[in-house]
C-alpha cells in the first residue's frame, strides 16, 4: 500500500468543524481593496459550510492600502490585516501561512479574477484529507478563461517549459488561486527560497517532488485589464528560478523532513539534469539574443549546455558506470551538440520566415529542445549506463545459488 507524505498528521473532520485562512496579498491596492474584501466576506458567510478568515497581507504598500485594510479589519468580523515591510507575494504568504492556526491556508488575487464558486471545490479535498495541495488551473480541461492573447501565450509557454524540463504533472503553476493543508505548508515553506512571483512554482515543484498529492480545479477566470504585472520580465525571472530549483533537485535537495518521494536513482537524476540544461539554455538564449541574433545566441547556448550537461551526467549519474575509454563520451557529446544545433537552427530559420516575435522564436526552440532532450537522454543513457546495467545484471545472476 502506498504511503501518503503526511498521512500521520492528517485529521479528517466534518466540513462544519474545519477552518480556512484565505490570504489576499496586496501591494498598492487602495482603489479596489474594500470592494473585493466585502464581496469575498459576504460570499464566505453565505456559501461556505465552515469557518473562514480573510487575511489582508499588505506587503510594503506606499499608498493608502494599509489604512484601508486596517479599517476593514476593524469593521468586518472575520477579517484581519497584517503589514509587512518587504514586498513580494511569496513573502506575504510565507509570513501568514507559517503562523496560521487554521486547518487549511489559501490565497487568491485581490482582483477576484477567479469565480468564487471555485473556493469550496478547492478547499474540500484538503479538509477531507484526500489531498495536500490544491490549485486553480486556467489550462485544465473545463476551465473558462477571458484574458488577452499576449498573457495567454506567455502563460502557456511558461507552463510548457516547466513541464518539459521538470516533468511536473500540474498544469498551471502561476494561477493566483491556491490552498494547502497547514501541516503540509509547515513542511514545505522552510524549503521555498523565492519571495516573489516564482513562489507558486517553487512551492508546487517541491510539493510534487516530496510525493504530496496535488488537486486541480478548473476555474472560471476573468483577467484584470488593470494588472500592473510586467509579464515578460516576470517570465524571465521565473526561468532563473527554474534554473535554481532544477540544480537543487539534480543534486538531491529539496526534501522535507518527511520525504516520501522516490529515491533519486540514476534515471531520475538524469531527467533533472536534462531539465536543468534546458532552462540554462533558455536563460542564455534570451540574454544573448539581442546582441548576437537568434542563430548566434542559439549556437553559443547550445555549445555551453552540451558540455555542461555531459559533464554533469558523468559526475552525478555515470561516474561509477563509465570505466571505458573517454572516446565514447566525446562521441556522445558531439552527437548531442550537432543534433541540437541543427534542429534548433532549423526551427529558428522557419520561424524567422513567419514572424519576428521573440515569443515565437522562443516557442520554436522550446519545442525543438523538447525533442532534443528525449534524444539526448536515450543517447546518454545508452552510452553511460549500458555497461552499468550489464554489470548489475551479472552481479544479480552471479549471486544466485
Amino acid at each position: 500500500m502506498l504511503s501518503d507524505p503526511i498521512q500521520d498528521q492528517r485529521r479528517r473532520r466534518p466540513l462544519h468543524q474545519a477552518s480556512v485562512d484565505i490570504v489576499l496579498p496586496v501591494h498598492n491596492e487602495e482603489q479596489g481593496l474594500a470592494r473585493s474584501v466585502r464581496t469575498l466576506r459576504a460570499y464566505l458567510d453565505s456559501e461556505l459550510p465552515f469557518a473562514a478568515t480573510v487575511t489582508i497581507a499588505d506587503n510594503a504598500s506606499t499608498d493608502a492600502t494599509w489604512d484601508v485594510a486596517s479599517r476593514l479589519a476593524a469593521q468586518l468580523t472575520g477579517v484581519r490585516a497584517l503589514h509587512l515591510d518587504r514586498k513580494g507575494r511569496g513573502n506575504a504568504l510565507k509570513a501568514v501561512w507559517g503562523e496560521s492556526d487554521a486547518d487549511v491556508v489559501a490565497y487568491m488575487d485581490v482582483d477576484l479574477a477567479t469565480d468564487l464558486d471555485a473556493i469550496l471545490p478547492l478547499v474540500a479535498p484538503l479538509v477531507s484529507g484526500h489531498s495536500d495541495v490544491a490549485i486553480g488551473s486556467r489550462l485544465a480541461r473545463g476551465a473558462r478563461v477571458l484574458r488577452g492573447p499576449r498573457r495567454e501565450v506567455i502563460s502557456r509557454i511558461y507552463n510548457l517549459i516547466l513541464r518539459a524540463t521538470l516533468r511536473n504533472q500540474f498544469t498551471d503553476a502561476q494561477c493566483g488561486f491556491k490552498a494547502m493543508r497547514t501541516d503540509a505548508a509547515r513542511l514545505l515553506l522552510p524549503l521555498v527560497d523565492d519571495g516573489g512571483w516564482f513562489f507558486d512554482t517553487e512551492l508546487l515543484v517541491l510539493a510534487e517532488h516530496n510525493g504530496m498529492r496535488i488537486h486541480e480545479v478548473a476555474v472560471d477566470w476573468i483577467d484584470d485589464p488593470d494588472s500592473r504585472v510586467d509579464i515578460l520580465t516576470t517570465a524571465i525571472d521565473d526561468l532563473r528560478g527554474l534554473l535554481r530549483v532544477s540544480r537543487q533537485l539534480a543534486v538531491g535537495g529539496g526534501r522535507t523532513a518527511q520525504y516520501y518521494g522516490t529515491t533519486l536513482d540514476a534515471t531520475t537524476r538524469s531527467a533533472h539534469l536534462g531539465g536543468l540544461s534546458t532552462i540554462a539554455y533558455l536563460v542564455m538564449y534570451l540574454g544573448m539574443q539581442g546582441a548576437l541574433g537568434a542563430l548566434g545566441a542559439n549556437a553559443i547556448a547550445i555549445a555551453v549546455c552540451a558540455l555542461a550537461n555531459l559533464a554533469a551526467h558523468h559526475r552525478h549519474t555515470g561516474r561509477e558506470a563509465v570505466e571505458g575509454p573517454p572516446r565514447r563520451i566525446v562521441i556522445a557529446g558531439a552527437a548531442a551538440w550537432g543534433a541540437a544545433l541543427a534542429l534548433t537552427s532549423a526551427a529558428l530559420g522557419v520561424t524567422a520566415l513567419l514572424s519576428t516575435s521573440v515569443l515565437t522564436s522562443l516557442l520554436a526552440v522550446v519545442c525543438a529542445k523538447g525533442l532534443i532532450s528525449v534524444g539526448r537522454y536515450i543517447v546518454v543513457r545508452g552510452v553511460l549506463f549500458d555497461r552499468y546495467l550489464d554489470t548489475l545484471s551479472g552481479s544479480v545472476s552471479g549471486s544466485k545459488p
